[in-house]
This record gives structure tokens, C-alpha cells and sequence, in this order.
């Protein structure tokens, strides 16, 4: 590696402890866990013949598991970096074929991802969904990052941080609303480590459970959006200004108890641009003030 490409590298590295709490809110005790691996794996201080870094991101749907992978790949790796498997559709064996080819000569998932990177991340969405078979695959990419495809040949992913991420445990997770988080993150560890086949459990680095958000964390999740929003508006033209009573509605309408903060963008998006949409269909500037109409249960512009 050339100097200045090293120095690009270090420079993203120290920025990351600075980028993940802005983009991922409520989860500090996970985040520097996950920043050091990845600092670590970048440096080549992690082992040959292994993964970059192994993590299992546990939690409730919507907490910034599946945002963290997305936001640390994009910056360490660039775009099109992540490559993303949705165990729910790999729970037969057939689906071994997918990922490895099915007759001779096919590569599979993972063969042609690899003939386009040397390098970046292997995401497993709800990975204990997978067909036992798919697990063994992803026992082999944990314990020596090497798989064999169709074709007979033996592809490295050395190069790659792999992440799975899981539900097990989140629906006494969200039940059990008194109990402090200390408590919590050992119930759902335990009840991870008696669903996952213990080989692979014993294998990932890094074993992480996602909180729940607050009310105050959801606000930050809502006014980060929302910034965006406004920016994005103010670059065609329409500048607004915001008032108190428009965040705890976006949180109202964007924040699901089973779906958490994933809605909230769109409904940052909707809501915000229906407001700015009604007033120029009435022939007006959407400049003003941003803020909630009760009466009407919306964002007006006034």
C-alpha cells in the first residue's frame, strides 16, 4: 500500500469513532466494541486465515443493527461493499445451491460476489433462519474464511468482516420493561447461545446486544432525519424553520413498537414533503415555519 493510500485508511479509521454515534443513536456500549474490531481488522492485527472480524448483533428489530454494517462498510469500503443474505429465504437445503452453485461449474452467491471483491462485508440477516446446511457455510467462513463452490474451487474471504445479525430473544427483550440493561443483555445472550448451534456462537469475535431505544433517542433519531430533510429542501429552494411540537409528532407517526426507528425516514420524508407540497399546489412559497396542526393531525407550513 502507497503512503498516501495509507494515510486515507488511518484517516478513516480515526473518524469512525466520531461517525457511528451520529448515525447510529442509543447504542454507546456496543459501538466502541465494534470500532475497535474493525480498527483492528484494517490494521492487520487479526489472524490469518480468518475473518477481517466476526460480530452477532442481537436485538429488537430496528435499533441500528443492520444501519451500523451499512454505515461502517460504506465508509471504510466505499459503495457497493456490502454484500446482504436474508436467511428467511435460505431455510431449505435447495437453497445451498444458491450460495455455492448447483451443478458443476456454477459459482453461486458467493463465488460471483467474490470474482467482484477481494474485500468488504458479509451480512446474515436473521441468521438463525438458515438450513442447517447454509449454517456449515457459515461455520467455514467463520472458523478458516474459505468455502468451496461447485466449480471445486476454494475461494478466500479473508478479506471480509462477516456480520450476523438476529431477533432471538427481542420479544422478551421488549416485555421485560423494568429490567436494567445489564440484565437484559444476559437474557438474550443466553437465549442466543441455546438457539445458535454452539460452534458458531463460540466462533464470532464480537457478541453484541442492540438496546432499545428511549423516547430521548428516538427524538435524536427523528431530528437527524428531519435535518437531512430540511437540507435537502433548502438546496430547491424552500427554506423552513421548525418549532418544537414537529419532532415529537414525527416520533408519533415514524417510531413502531415492533419495527422501531426503520419507518422513521419515510415518514420524515412523507410528512415533511406533504406539508411543502400543499403549499406550493396553492400557488405560495414553502418558506415559513414548520410546525404541527393538531386539528388536522399533519405538518402545516405557515
Amino acid at each position: 500500500m502507497d503512503k498516501t493510500a495509507d494515510t486515507t485508511k488511518l484517516a478513516r479509521l480515526q473518524e469512525l469513532a466520531a461517525l457511528l454515534p451520529r448515525e447510529i443513536r442509543g447504542q454507546p456500549h456496543a459501538l466502541p466494541r465494534i470500532i475497535s474490531a474493525v480498527q483492528r481488522g484494517e490494521l492487520g492485527l487479526t489472524k490469518p486465515a480468518r475473518p477481517r472480524g466476526s460480530f452477532l448483533l442481537l436485538g429488537p428489530t430496528g435499533v441500528g443493527k443492520t444501519e451500523t454494517v451499512v454505515v461502517l462498510t460504506a465508509h471504510i469500503f466505499g459503495s457497493g461493499q456490502l454484500f446482504r443474505f436474508d436467511m428467511s429465504e435460505f431455510q431449505n437445503q435447495e437453497a445451498l445451491g444458491l450460495l455455492l452453485g448447483a451443478r458443476l461449474g456454477e459459482t453461486g452467491y458467493l463465488g460471483a460476489l467474490r470474482e467482484r471483491a477481494s474485500e468488504g462485508s458479509l451480512l446474515f440477516d436473521e441468521a438463525e433462519k438458515a438450513h442447517p446446511r447454509v449454517l456449515d457455510i457459515m461455520l467455514q467462513l467463520l472458523d478458516a474464511a474459505r468455502i468451496t463452490v461447485a466449480t471445486g474451487q476454494t475461494l478466500d474471504f479473508s478479506g471480509f468482516y462477516i456480520w450476523l445479525t438476529s431477533n432471538i430473544g427481542s420479544a422478551e427483550l421488549m416485555s421485560l420493561q423494568h429490567s436494567n440493561d445489564a440484565t437484559l443483555e444476559r437474557h438474550v445472550l443466553t437465549r442466543a447461545q441455546q438457539t445458535l448451534r454452539p460452534e458458531i456462537f463460540a466462533r464470532v469475535n464480537e457478541k453484541l446486544v442492540f438496546h432499545r431505544l428511549s423516547y430521548e433517542h428516538q427524538l435524536e433519531i427523528a431530528e437527524k432525519f428531519l435535518s437531512r430533510e430540511i437540507e435537502f429542501l433548502k438546496a430547491r429552494g424552500h427554506e423552513l424553520k421548525l418549532d418544537k411540537t414537529v419532532l415529537p409528532f414525527l416520533v408519533r407517526k415514524g417510531f413502531h413498537p415492533k419495527l422501531g426507528a426503520r419507518p422513521m425516514r419515510d415518514a420524515v420524508e412523507k410528512l415533511v414533503g406533504d406539508a411543502v407540497s400543499e403549499c406550493l399546489l396553492q400557488g405560495r412559497p414553502a418558506c415559513g415555519a414548520l410546525t404541527f396542526d393538531e386539528s388536522r393531525d399533519c405538518l402545516i407550513v405557515l
